[in-house]
């Protein structure tokens, strides 16, 4: 028999994450995006637009049943889906773009489930009390303040739960009506279901989760090492400037004409060699400070809501939130120390305060050529659309052949072919569409249904008309076995026209 302990488990458990509160610039501006952003998605289904009859006046508002995206004065119909996925490259070239420039910028600031984590911790907070509060209370037996606290915390989770699953039904109807339904349990299933299942997915990726959504659920941790490279700014320790860490007088031998004539970064003289490794400048040697700034006070592992020491380097779970700037550089402030043992910088200017050099503008990390390749083709992207969007018309028309049978030959001779055409009108009123054609034959056009060469498309349809196209027989039927010819479509409100190419069939093989 084999014996378990020799073939220990690899699983290792979780170890919840209590951050500690922090003040400072970051903290602060992270508190300014977690209230726009959820302001914006929980206001935004209730934004009105007037887009005159017969259409919704909700802002922004996907209409499922109409096959219709609204967004303020654009819309967007099915067949135009191709803004929908420029959009969403646009959004990945966003994200690799502002990857390569400052790192996962995006990850810490602005992502939800960063924004909804910062939220649930919050709260958290105010009800438990911080981190050390939360910290004990998780470590003690069960009692009834410790379930008191408890179920408070997930009482007030369900209503956040609850308002992120409605507002998110709000886009998809319109808010004030379904809201009405809502409260008097007459909207549809649907609805209700769909709100429990995004209050259940809230709480447990936003309270429950948290850290294990970005390292285990996320993949962009993994893709953004081929995003990233020594001149990307993101949030970095000093080693050269706070090791040896630790606690005590702080004293070191470093050569004195580095300390006459070296640059001062930070305070203290770069380049100054660890224990053990030879000093490399020469000379006489006077005694200053054996020990780094970092006094090894942990506290930017308490603040971290990853639950990570940025002091080990750049890590997979690290999502460059900069709270542990603002937490270090308050301990710092404290002690006497210039800030910045922990703050925005590449690797390359780390390697460059080591050596007593001025480290790179920001602009020149910024502008490099994998950036500006980034800006160009998302640029590109964002002009197509705009350009596709300003040039479209306000009909549209498709043209499918009937191809059983290609053709049928009437009693006289003529040659006829059939064709599906559907007719799109995008304007808020009826209008009328006259349809021609035009090709190299004497074609002649007849609808099915009418006597007249137009037909009416009511507003925000689409209209499905058969449509004839004849042409009497040829002298040579080889000159009309395949014909190319032109559909026109002219509304006849305004003038405007479009054309859609088609080809006439007009011998048997």
């Amino acid at each position: 028999m084999s014996d378990d302990s020799s073939n220990p488990s690899l699983y290792a458990a979780r170890e919840p994450v209590f951050p500690r509160r922090v003040s400072g610039r970051f903290r602060t501006l992270k508190w300014w995006i977690m209230g726009i952003t959820l302001g914006i998605y929980y206001l935004t289904p209730w934004l009105r637009w007037d887009r005159g009859p017969n259409l919704p006046d909700q802002a922004v508002l996907v209409d499922l049943a109409g096959r219709r995206f609204y967004f303020f004065w654009i819309e967007i119909w099915p067949h135009e889906f191709y803004f929908v996925a420029g959009l969403l490259i646009m959004a990945g070239l966003g994200l690799f773009l502002f990857t390569s420039a400052l790192g996962r910028v995006w990850c810490g600031y602005t992502c939800p489930q960063t924004v909804w984590t910062d939220l649930f911790i919050l709260t958290e907070r105010w009800i438990e009390g911080d981190r050390n509060a939360r910290v004990k209370l998780w470590n003690a037996p069960m009692s009834l303040r410790k379930l008191r606290l408890r179920l408070t915390k997930f009482a007030v989770w369900a209503l956040i739960g609850l308002a992120t699953g409605g507002a998110w039904v709000f886009y998809f109807a319109d808010a004030p009506t379904l809201a009405r339904d809502l409260v008097t349990l007459s909207a549809h299933p649907v609805a209700y279901s769909s709100i429990a299942i995004l209050t259940g997915t809230t709480i447990l990726f936003g309270g429950i989760a948290r850290e294990q959504v970005c390292i285990y659920m996320c993949p962009w941790p993994r893709i953004q090492a081929a995003m990233m490279d020594p001149d990307t700014i993101t949030v970095a320790y000093r080693e050269w400037r706070g090791e040896p860490r630790g606690k005590g007088k702080r004293e070191r031998e470093v050569p004195a004409d580095a300390q006459a004539a070296g640059p001062q970064i930070g305070g203290r003289v770069p380049h100054i060699p660890l224990p053990g490794m030879p000093s490399g400048v020469g000379g006489p040697v006077s005694r200053t400070s054996d020990l780094g700034d970092c006094i090894d006070c942990n506290a930017c592992v308490n603040v971290c809501p990853m639950g990570i020491d940025i002091r080990d380097g750049q890590q997979l779970a690290c999502i460059t939130c900069a709270l542990c700037i603002d937490a270090c550089d308050d301990v710092m402030e404290k002690i006497g120390k210039p800030k910045g043992l922990i703050g925005y910088l590449a690797l390359t200017d780390e390697m460059a305060e080591r050596d007593g050099a001025e480290p790179r503008p920001i602009w020149r990390h910024v502008l490099r050529p994998r950036t500006i390749l980034y800006t160009a083709l998302w640029s590109l992207v964002g002009i197509g659309l705009v350009v596709a969007l300003f040039v479209r018309t306000d009909i549209d028309v498709n043209v499918a052949p009937i191809r059983n049978p290609q053709f049928v030959t009437l009693a006289d001779g003529t040659i006829r072919n059939a064709y599906d055409v559907r007719l799109r009108n995008k304007h808020g009123e009826d209008r009328p569409f006259r349809i021609s054609v035009k090709g190299d034959l004497a074609l002649r056009v007849s609808l099915e249904g009418t006597v007249y060469d137009s037909v009416t498309v009511p507003a925000n349809e689409t209209l499905l008309q058969r449509v004839y196209v004849e042409a009497p027989r040829a002298s040579d039927p080889a000159a009309m076995e395949r014909t190319g010819f032109r559909f026109w479509i002219e509304d006849l409100a305004n003038g405007e026209r479009v054309w859609n190419d088609s080809v006439f069939h007009g011998r048997d093989e």
